[in-house]
Order: C-alpha cells, then structure tokens, then sequence
C-alpha cells in the first residue's frame, strides 16, 4: 500500500532578491519568496505560455490571446528574435507581424500578463538563436560575451526594445511583469549579470527578471539576481540518438525533488546527470519550458501523444513547482527575411528544422487549431486557477517507495503536496511509449504531524493503466465543510453567497468516493446534476457536481455577463468581454450550456442552461475534397548526406534537391470565405512537404505520419489574384537514417499526396 509520512510545512527562511519594480501605479504587487510568485502578499500561480508574435500574422493576435487565456494562461511569453528585427545591420523592422508594441498592448487589453525573453542569444530554432548574421560575421566567438563592441550593439537592441515596451511596462500599469536575460547560456555569470544591467539602464524594468535554469554557468552567479527557470519534455527533436527516448526523457515522467532536466540540450551539453545548483531551494521552482509539444528535426521526426503533454505538466506540479510555463503554446510559421531565418546544419548549427513550419505541434496549432492537449491542459489550469494560491503553499513530499529505474513499471508513481493537515495526492501512471500497467489494491496511508492517519479510499481500487489525476484530501471548502478525501478530481469552483458548486471529475475505471466532516464516503455517479449536498456553518451548504472524463474535458470557466460561470461545450470557446464566440470543425460540437443560468433562464440538463444561439449560428459547409492535379512524378529518393556535427546525422534536403519531388496542382474554391477559417489538411507519405503560393514557400513538412493543416484564409486575396497552389513531395526511402514514429516508415520509396480536404469551421455568438 502507498505509505507517506508528511511533516508540517516548515515557512522557508525570508531571502532578498535582486529584482525590478515590484509595484505599478494601481498599488498591486508582484515578488517572490524561496516558495512562489506572490502578488499582493498572497501567493501566486500563474499560468505561462509561449507565443511568438513575429511567427503569427498580426492580424490574428487578439483571437489567439483570448484562446490562450480561455486556455488558462495568465502570463503569455514571448521571443524578441534579433534576427527578426535588424537582419541587415541598421535596418530596423518593427512593423506589421513585428510589431512588439501592439502584440504585447494586444494581450494586456485582453487581460494578459507578459513575460519578454529579451535575449539577445534566444534561440528557438532561428537561426544563429537568433543572433542577426552580421553581428555573427562581426563578432565571432565575442559574441555572447562582455566584449565592449559586442555590448555597444547590445544596448542598442535593448533600447529598441525598450522604445516598443515604453507604457507598457508593469510599474507603467502596463502588462510588461518579466524579463529574460539570454537563454541557455553557460559562460561566466558575469555576463548575465552585465545583459542585466544593460537592460535596467535602457529602461527594461520589471518585478521579474530570469533566466534559464540550465546549463550549469562557468562561475558562480551572486543569489537573487535572476530566478532560474526549468523546464521538462516528453522527448526532443535534438539528440542525436535515433532511438525512440532515449537518455534521461523518462525521468520527466517521474515525481523527484530535482528540478534540473538532463534531457534539455542533449545536441549541445551532451549527456549528462541531473544535478540541482547548491542554492536551489532559496528559489521558488518555476518552469518556462514545459514541453506544450514538440517540433520535428530532419533526423528525428516526433509525433506527439496528447497525454505525453499533460503527464509531464501534472508530474511537475506534484514534484513542487509554482510556475507551469509551456513552450510552446502556440505554434506558428517563419517570418519571410532575406533569406532563411530557421537554424540549420547547413548554416552550423546542429539541427535542420522545416524552413517555415514552427507549428511545435503545441496546445494551438500554427493555423489556431485547438488540439486535444488544449483541453487536457485546459482541465489542469481550471484546478490551478481557483486553487493554486492554495496549493503554493504545499510543499511537495515524496514516498520512500519510488522507481528503481527506468525500466521500473510496477511501482506506483505519486507524490503529495501538503502543509501537514491536507493537500493533495498526485499520480502519474503514465510514459510515453512504455504501456503502464493498472495498479492493484491501492489504497493511500498518509501519517499527518499531528499524527492523524488518513486512509483512503474505504477499500482497495485499482488505478487504471496509462492514466494520471490529482486527488484532494483534508480540505476547508466553506464553513464547517471539511472534504476528508475525494477519489475524483477537483476542477474548480463557482461561489453564490453560502451555496458554492464545487465542480469534480471522475477518475474513469475508479468509484467516485468523497466523505466530508468526519462521515462515511459517499459513492457518488458523475453526471451534470448536483450529486451531493453538505451541510456547513450558518446556514452555508457546499453543491458537488461530478462530471464523467468528457465533461470535464469541455467544461471551461470565464467571467460573463456580470459573474464568474462555468460552460460546457466540445467547441472551442473565446470570452471577450459581453461576447462569447465558439467554434468547431463539425457543428455537432457546437451546442453550448451554462451555470448558473442567465437572468430569466432556467436549468435544463442538470445544473446547466443550454443556449441556442440559432440566429448568430455559421454553419460551415462540408468539409471538401481537392482533387489534386498531378504535375510531375517524383524521382529516385536522394543520397541522404550526413552533417557536420558528432555523432553526424542525416542533413534535410536544399532546394535543388526538390527538382526530383512528386508535385500536385490544388484549386481551392473561387469563392473560397476566409472568414470561415478554412484549414487544408493534407495527409501524404514522403520525406519533406512543401507548400507554395505561386513561387512563395508557405509551408513545409518533416512527414511523421501526422496532417499538415494550412490556413488558406491567410492566402486567399493571393488565390483570388490567381497565385498557383502547389504541393511537392519528396519520396522517403524505407531505408532513410533518421526517426520516425512506429508504423509510419514505408516498405518501398514512396511520394503520395493521399488527400486534400479543405476543412471549414462552424462558429456561434452571444
């Protein structure tokens, strides 16, 4: 049986960090302590996500922020990629898509924070990490150093910058609340320290300034200068081994007290252990680079499980962290430069990425498609939203009883975060691509201080295979209503005065048992009626409404019409003011309920008040298949050359090498509404897509198996004017030296466009 013996929450020692402006003109506050993020002295979890403005049409902006927010974020960072900005040297490009001004006045007018990674080094797959050429060819091996020169064309990227962020800064009452300095960077200290000061003296002030907590710096940085960020992934497009997860990506799946991630930057910091710097536990645990999904290289082609994403985010929420930050969170496509602005082997770096495509396979896709990780995190950020400044404050504990190894499937993963009189039970039964089995006869003993026992629950359960949840226990939820324990997941709540709804999901494959007050559990049946009723002080009773797993995936939770309400919907839901818009790809996704129910409105399916917005209802016509006009053939797979980094691996074709891709002709409908959001999805075999809009590259594709989807509505005043769409394929030998996804690699060489479908979607308003 599970056994852990949980100490008091001892308050952590009060340290002084060297940070910004803490307070903006309204009197709000943000700090830190050795625990979390706080905010006008109560402590504070957001939620982060990675967005780059410059990778997404400006026009687009405000409906992807307002996605991301429905989503759970809070902070939204981002890139300022130098290379973007000042290609040719002097030649300064602030404008449209690369507008930094109007991204980050965009997301705080929709009630966003922002974090700005100011580089000047970023990376992100852009070529040089973003570095221009010419301060590359200038500098050379200064680059990244306190060279004066180099820091005299520091500063003047930095005052740019800070002339786009001037009033929008946190003590300005700006969105503006952090800043990174550098990225992955392991030179002395003391130029972190310089790029810091840099940025203060320019302008560049905020309550937050940070840096990537890995990899380990040549000499010591002085405490409470930066707050070191950490991150996880389920498994990276950059190492160099072609087997599928290798190294440390399992221990991602693992609940550990260690914040450092051996498996980030394997192609530049080899393999390596774990280990934490001596002075870790004086900073709270904050993450940055939560793997929201990942891209593809040439030589490792990934393919993304929607519960990879949520396993590694729940696991390091149970190992104590205070911060999820997701990178990325939305994906997008490369700006157009002078020539290519994505990193390369060709162009020394280690990796070839698609020279357009930086769709991350994240939570929102490079077209603004809702993936089913959107939601699974989605679920997770309802819980954080409306208990995370509870569950700050619980420190993380770990049982004896964890894996012996990797290959360790049988021993129960969980973790606890406690402050010794209740908290919350974390398990993850899940790995990718190793099966977990179910778990037996599990029930938790948790030895509180006081040395009270909880038990639970009343008998032995089985937890089902690949799966991962939070179960609460010992909690206050009103007066006079304790939940003892509750084998089913806290979602959120909505507050009416003395009657609060607190909203559960069931565990599936798990009998829904909560007991409250000292009392015998109840096994309750998930539905969208008021399951239990229970009694508290003055006259307050607490409503539990249990959801089964599908509910709880479309439930969301949003300010409206003058209160905080819940909804259900499959669609995908935006709350912009006194406006809610929704869409789908079918419209049987569509129908929308809501709790409580609107002024005169009345529950009709449980708790919830459906809404029929027939009149404000766009019904998309049917998806529509293209029939492809076949152009040419494709000829023999290529000699596949091999890099210049070692271990050597497989270098992705140039464009000379397309001479010998199979090509097709599309025709989108002439009257082709872009208002619909039309996604072309292709599905095809090869080895490297490529769309073009006349001679204009628009999108391209390391195949792993998975669609591409386009927005065509982006391009349709180009094929109204008569700009040729046209898809080309390179053919993939069976026998090419790279990674890709069980059950995708061809038996022959092949090159096929299997189908075109133009896929509009169906939306709603209120």
């Amino acid at each position: 049986m599970p056994q852990l013996s949980i100490p008091f929450a001892v308050a952590p020692p009060a340290e002084t960090y060297g940070l910004g402006a803490a307070a903006n003109p309204a009197g709000s506050v943000i700090g830190a302590d050795p625990l979390s993020l706080r905010r006008d002295g109560a402590r504070w979890m957001p939620v982060m996500g990675e967005f780059h403005y410059s990778r997404f049409p400006a026009a687009g902006w405000r409906e992807e922020l307002l996605k991301m927010k429905a989503g759970g974020i809070d902070i939204v960072a981002t890139y300022v990629f130098w290379i973007h900005h000042e290609e040719v040297e002097g030649v300064f490009d602030w404008s449209g898509d690369r507008d930094l001004r109007r991204f980050v006045a965009t997301a705080g007018a929709v009630g966003l924070h922002v974090a700005v990674r100011l580089g000047p080094w970023c990376h992100g797959e852009v070529r040089n990490g973003g570095l221009p050429d010419w301060v590359v060819k200038t500098f050379g091996d200064a680059a990244r150093t306190d060279a004066s020169a180099y820091l005299d064309v520091v500063r003047r990227h930095f005052t740019a910058i800070a002339a786009q962020l001037d009033g929008l800064l946190w003590k300005q009452g700006g969105p503006v609340v952090a800043f990174q300095i550098e990225n992955e960077y392991g030179g002395p200290a003391e130029h972190l320290l310089t790029l810091k000061r840099l940025a203060r003296e320019v302008g560049l002030d905020a309550p937050l300034y940070t840096r990537t907590g890995w990899p380990d710096l040549a000499t010591p940085l002085p405490f409470g200068e930066l707050l070191p960020l950490y991150g996880a992934y389920p498994e990276g497009f950059w190492d160099r081994d072609l087997a599928p997860m290798p190294g440390f990506y399992p221990a991602g799946f693992r609940f550990s007290p260690l914040r450092t991630d051996a498996a980030i930057a394997t192609d530049l910091l080899g393999e390596r252990a774990a280990a934490d710097a001596p002075d870790t536990a004086r900073y709270p645990f904050l993450t940055c680079e939560l793997g929201g999904g990942m891209m593809s290289s040439y030589h490792r082609r990934i393919r993304i499980d929607p519960r990879d994403i949520e396993s590694v985010a729940l696991t390091k929420l149970g190992s104590g962290g205070n911060l999820p930050g997701y990178y990325m969170y939305h994906g997008g496509i490369n700006p157009v430069g002078r020539t290519s602005l994505q990193e390369s082997q060709a162009t020394k770096y280690w990796n070839d990425l698609p020279e357009k495509n930086y769709d991350f396979q994240a939570p929102l896709g490079a077209a603004g498609q809702l993936r089913p990780h959107y939601h699974r995190l989605r679920r997770l950020h309802l819980f954080v939203r409306d208990f995370g400044a509870l569950l700050a404050g619980l420190p993380a504990c770990f049982p004896a009883e964890r894996p012996a190894s990797r290959d360790d499937t049988s021993t129960l993963r969980w973790a606890v975060r406690s402050d010794g009189r209740g908290g919350f039970v974390f398990i993850n039964n899940y790995e990718r691509l190793r099966p977990l089995p179910a778990k037996p006869d599990v029930r938790f003993f948790l030895e509180l201080p006081d040395e009270t026992r909880v038990e639970f629950p009343a008998s032995p359960v089985t937890l089902p295979a690949d799966s991962a949840f939070i179960w609460p226990f010992g909690l206050d939820l009103a007066p006079g209503v304790r939940l003892d324990h509750a084998t089913a997941r806290l979602l959120c709540r909505i507050d009416e005065g003395k009657t609060p709804t607190v909203f559960f999901a069931a565990t599936p494959g798990v009998p829904a048992e909560l007991a409250f007050n000292g009392t015998a559990p109840a096994v309750l049946a998930p539905g969208r009626d008021v399951a239990h009723r229970i009694p508290g002080a003055d006259g307050a009773e607490i409503r539990v409404v249990l959801l089964d797993d599908a509910d709880s995936l479309a439930l969301w939770k949003a300010p409206w019409r003058g209160r905080e309400r819940v909804f259900l919907t499959r669609s995908g839901l935006v709350v912009d003011g006194e406006h809610l818009h929704w869409t789908a790809e079918h419209v049987a996704d569509l129908p929308l309920a809501v709790f409580p129910p609107l002024d005169g409105g009345a529950p009709d399916d449980g708790i919830f008040q459906r809404l029929h917005p027939a009149a404000a209802t766009r019904v998309a016509p049917p998806p529509q298949e293209l029939a492809p006009t076949p152009l040419r053939t494709a000829g023999p797979p290529r000699e596949i050359p091999f890099g210049w980094t070692t271990p050597a691996v497989a270098m992705a074709p140039i464009d000379a090498d397309f001479t010998a891709a199979a090509a097709w002709r599309l025709e989108p409908p002439p009257d082709l509404d872009p208002e619909a959001g039309p996604l072309l999805r292709l599905r095809y075999v090869g080895d490297v897509l490529r769309v073009r809009l006349g001679e204009r590259l628009v999108c391209d594709d390391f195949f792993n198996g998975d669609a591409v989807e386009l927005d065509l509505g982006r391009h349709a005043d180009a094929l109204r004017a008569g700009a040729a769409l046209t898809v080309e394929i390179l053919p993939l030998h069976p026998d090419a030296p790279i990674l890709l996804p069980d059950g995708v690699r061809p038996g022959q060489p092949v090159a096929t466009l299997i189908s075109a479908r133009l896929v509009p979607r169906c939306s709603a308003c209120l």
